[in-house]
Parts: structure tokens; sequence; C-alpha cells
């Protein structure tokens, strides 16, 4: 029976979904952006986001729990310099999933997670967007009927004399 099972265990023990959550971590906070599988995606940013939600007080306290989870001096020195500065003033939400399409193999829903702020073509698509106004079309019938062809003049024919 389910009965309050409220996460994916992903088919691994806990030390080793620990593991694998904490080493995910450390890449997404060091590469910005990893290529993983939708479920590993899912859970990665509910172990993720409390701890960058952390990292926005620098404090001994904070940056001791941290270490705690991730155990690397480098992922948590990253995290409490760049990344927190580029989410202090973003109230949660930190990561966004995309989704790529299945995998070749097996058929598993691939995607990337990537930190929101750090998506550089996205950002520039955003500040491009508000510079330019667009206007939205809709569909009248008009514009959904087929336009009427005009009739194509035809050439005229020479005929054959008629034989006797």
């Amino acid at each position: 029976m389910r009965h309050n099972k409220n996460f994916n265990h992903l088919g691994r023990k806990k030390a080793h979904r620990d593991a694998m959550l904490a080493n995910m971590t450390i890449s997404l906070i060091m590469h910005k952006r990893i290529f993983t599988t939708l479920a590993k995606a899912k859970a990665l940013r509910m172990y993720a986001e409390p701890l960058i939600n952390r990292s926005k007080e620098d404090s001994m306290a904070n940056r001791r729990l941290v270490f705690s989870y991730l155990q690397n001096k480098y992922a948590v020195s990253e995290l409490f310099r760049e990344v927190a500065q580029k989410v202090a003033d973003r109230p949660g939400g930190y990561t966004r999933i995309l989704k790529t399409g299945n995998r070749l193999g097996d058929n598993a829903q691939m995607c990337f997670i990537e930190l929101v702020d750090y998506n550089e073509a996205l950002l520039a698509a955003k500040a491009e967007g508000a510079k330019k106004s667009r206007t939205r079309r809709s569909r009248s019938k008009k514009a959904a009927a087929p336009a009427v062809e005009a009739p194509v003049a035809e050439a005229p024919v020479a005929e054959a004399p008629a034989a006797e």
C-alpha cells in the first residue's frame, strides 16, 4: 500500500539516493545546467531548492548546514557567492525544468534542469521582448475563409479544320 509516501524513491536505497542527489546538486551549482531524466530532475528540485534558499543568508550556520548535505567546499562557496547574489530578490522557484523528449534506449523522459537566472539565451530573449511591442492577431471569419482565386485566362486554342 502507498500510505503517505510523498516522494519518488527512484529505485534506490536511502544512502544511494542521497549521494546521487548531492552529486547532482553539486553539478547543478557548478555547471548551472544539467541533462537528466525527468523523475531525477523533479527529485533534485525538491533537494536543491531548500539549499539554495539557505544560501540567501550567508552565515556560518547556513554554510555548515549546506556543507553537511553537499560535502564539497567549492560548490558551497560557489553557491554562497555567485548563486546567492543572483537569487537574492527571488522568493522561490530557483530551478527550471525543460523537457527535451525521450531517450533512445529506454524511452525515458529526458530534460534539462537549470538555475533560472543563469540562462543567458532566455534572459536576452526576454530583454528583447520587452523592447519590442508585439501585437496579437486574431483570426476572423474573413481570414479563415479561403481566398477566391481569379479565373485563369484561357489561351485561344486553334481548332483543326474539319475533314470533309
